[in-house]
Parts: structure tokens; C-alpha cells; sequence
């Protein structure tokens, strides 16, 4: 890895606005002189709308209107192409394509996407092309994923129930499969009216092939995570809530402890102490009490995302930064890069003040 190269990973549950605020980092990061990458692996493709980005792929693509910045989202199937070329040999990478089991596993299962990005974030970084690389988990147990991914893709090809499947000896055990279970199975499959079995051993024992680069790698990786700062976002919402705490509870468990938590869409202080009085001439009588309700909501609101977010920091004794709550979500680099600026302590807990 560069030794300029910074990892920025941006987690958290679904719906808080880590999009967004990724992006935002990205603006102010780039607009402060630092060459920043933004990479979400969020497959919304929120991250484009935006940057103001027509389309995203892993080539990182510049932003036009904005000197220092590329944004780049994880491309599944070209993610675990590039890993199959780079851990086993031509032959077994061609098979490993087009076999229904890898496929299956490569684009739907959440541990095998969050590997793919964590290899591809590994790339990004000994490219050493970028002082900063800010990363946009996926929601909820997705963020865990990423984290976990390298582990878990480390047991799943070297676990013991695989070992159980291929036998110790590969070179060995292929010949014997070729030889003596290969034509049974081509049997078996010809009554099941198809190559179900000769497909699923021939992807257990390519699958193999995988472990002695891919837990290397996988240990690579690691480190990189190990050596990031993470953040959670959350709002003050109940269900964000109980998100953000999970992070807490399991990231340090796995590889990282966030360095922090950004609440989102934070009420202004000073409306706690909002006490509606008589509302001016104009309105009728259920029109001013329905308006000193509405008031008095928000006011109840207010200081109930005050004492979450205080019981939150206290229990993890953590640092917390907030974003305030705007009437639109920000469309333009100058929206993004004010959401930062607007915002209580999150370039210190960014690390990018």
C-alpha cells in the first residue's frame, strides 16, 4: 500500500444517509487538496445522482466538475473475474466462470460481494493513485459483511467440510475423480436429467484451488481494515439506533472499533426549548391549537434526539458528530461540501479537518 494512501469507511443501517455523507467527505476531502476516491458498494447507484455521474463501474471515474475527485461502485461479476485470474490458473478460472455454483455464490450470497470489495479496495490502495479512499458499506448487516468478508471467504475454501469433500491431496484427487466418481456421476446426472452433480464436484475441487491466494489475500486485507478509521452513521430513529449499537457490539470483534458515530438529520438545539405561544391574527381557533401541537412535537422531538444521542455516546464512550436536518436532500457539489461545513465535529471525527 502507498504509505499516502487513507482508508475512510463509512457504515451504518439502511436509510441514514451514508450516501450521502460519503460523498460529502469526497467534496470537502478533494476541495482541501487531497486526491480522494469514492467508492460505495451500495448497488442503488445513489453515489452517481450525487457526484452528478452518468454511470459507475470499478474503473474510477473523475468527477468533472470537481478537480481531485473519482467515484467508483463495485462491479460484482468483474470483481471475482479479476480474483479468479489472480488465484488459480487459466484453466480452473474459465471453468469457475461458468459454473452455476460459483455463479450463484459470486453474485448473490452478501460474504462473497463483501469479499469482492474488499479486494477491489485492496487494489485502489496499491494503486497508491489516491491520497484518500473513502469507502460507502452496504446497509445493516451488509456493513457487517465487509468487515467479516475476509475471514468468513477464508473458511468457506479452506473450511473443514470442503477439506472433508476434496481430500487432502488435490493433484491426486482430481485424477481419481476423473477416473473412477466422474463417470458415475455423469450416470447419476443423466437420470436427474442434467450435469447437477458433475457440475458441484468439479466446483468443490476448483474451489480449492482458491485457498492458498485467497488467504493471503484475505490476511491482506485485514490488515487494510485494521489499519482504517470507520465511522457509523445513524439517525436519531429507534431502528438506526439499534443498528448503530450492533456495529458497536460486533466490528470489534471482527477486525476494527469505530472511531465514532455521525448522527444524521439532527433537529436543531435550540428547538427543545421551543415554547409555542398565541399565534399571530389569521387563523381560527383549531388552526392555532393544531399549530402550538405541532410546535410542541418538535420541541419533544428535539430533546429526545439530544438524550439519544448522549445515552448512545455514553454507553460506547465514543465521540459523536452531528449534520443538521435540512429540507432537501443535497443535489450539487456546493450542497455536498456544505453538508460538511454545517455540520458539529465531523471533519475532527473524519479526520479530515
Amino acid at each position: 500500500m502507498s504509505p499516502r494512501s487513507r482508508t475512510l469507511i463509512v457504515t451504518g443501517a439502511g436509510g441514514v444517509g451514508k450516501t450521502t455523507v460519503s460523498a460529502a467527505l469526497g467534496v470537502h476531502a478533494a476541495r482541501n487538496g487531497t486526491r480522494t476516491l469514492v467508492l460505495t458498494i451500495d448497488p442503488a447507484r445513489r453515489l452517481a445522482d450525487a457526484l452528478g455521474i452518468a454511470k459507475l463501474g470499478n474503473d474510477p471515474a473523475p468527477v468533472k466538475t470537481q478537480p481531485g475527485l473519482w467515484a467508483a461502485m463495485l462491479d460484482v461479476t468483474a470483481s471475482w473475474e479479476a480474483i479468479l485470474d489472480r488465484h488459480t490458473e487459466p484453466e480452473i478460472a474459465t471453468r469457475l466462470r461458468s459454473n452455476a455454483f460459483f455463479r450463484a455464490i459470486a453474485d448473490r450470497f452478501p460474504a462473497a460481494q463483501a469479499y469482492a470489495a474488499g479486494e477491489q479496495l485492496a487494489d485502489y490502495l496499491e494503486a497508491g493513485a489516491w491520497e484518500l479512499i473513502i469507502v460507502d458499506t452496504p446497509p445493516a448487516g451488509g456493513g457487517i459483511d465487509f468487515f467479516a468478508a475476509p475471514n468468513r471467504m477464508s473458511e468457506l475454501v479452506g473450511g473443514r467440510v470442503l477439506r472433508f469433500l476434496t481430500g487432502a491431496g488435490l493433484p491426486g484427487r482430481r485424477a481419481l475423480y476423473r477416473f473412477t466418481a466422474r463417470p458415475v456421476l455423469k450416470v447419476a446426472d443423466a437420470v436427474l436429467g442434467g450435469p447437477l452433480l458433475e457440475d458441484l464436484a468439479e466446483f468443490l475441487l476448483d474451489l480449492r484451488t482458491l485457498y492458498d491466494g485467497l488467504t493471503m489475500r484475505a490476511a491482506t486485507i485485514e490488515r487494510y481494515l485494521s489499519a482504517a478509521r470507520v465511522i457509523v452513521a445513524t439517525t436519531a430513529q429507534p431502528s438506526a439506533m439499534r443498528e448503530a449499537a450492533r456495529f458497536y457490539d460486533e466490528l470489534p470483534g471482527i477486525v476494527v472499533k469505530p472511531a465514532g458515530v455521525v448522527f444524521n438529520r439532527v433537529l436543531p438545539a435550540e428547538w427543545i426549548g421551543l415554547k409555542p405561544g398565541m399565534p399571530s391574527n389569521g387563523f381560527t381557533p383549531e388552526q392555532a391549537a393544531e399549530l402550538r401541537d405541532n410546535l410542541r412535537n418538535w420541541a419533544a422531538e428535539a430533546h429526545r434526539q439530544a438524550d439519544a444521542r448522549a445515552e448512545l455516546a455514553s454507553q460506547y464512550t465514543t465521540a459523536t458528530a452531528t449534520i443538521p436536518w435540512r429540507h432537501h436532500a443535497p443535489t450539487t457539489l456546493d450542497a455536498l461540501a456544505d453538508l460538511i461545513t454545517s455540520s458539529d465535529g465531523l471533519a475532527v471525527l473524519t479526520g479530515l479537518d
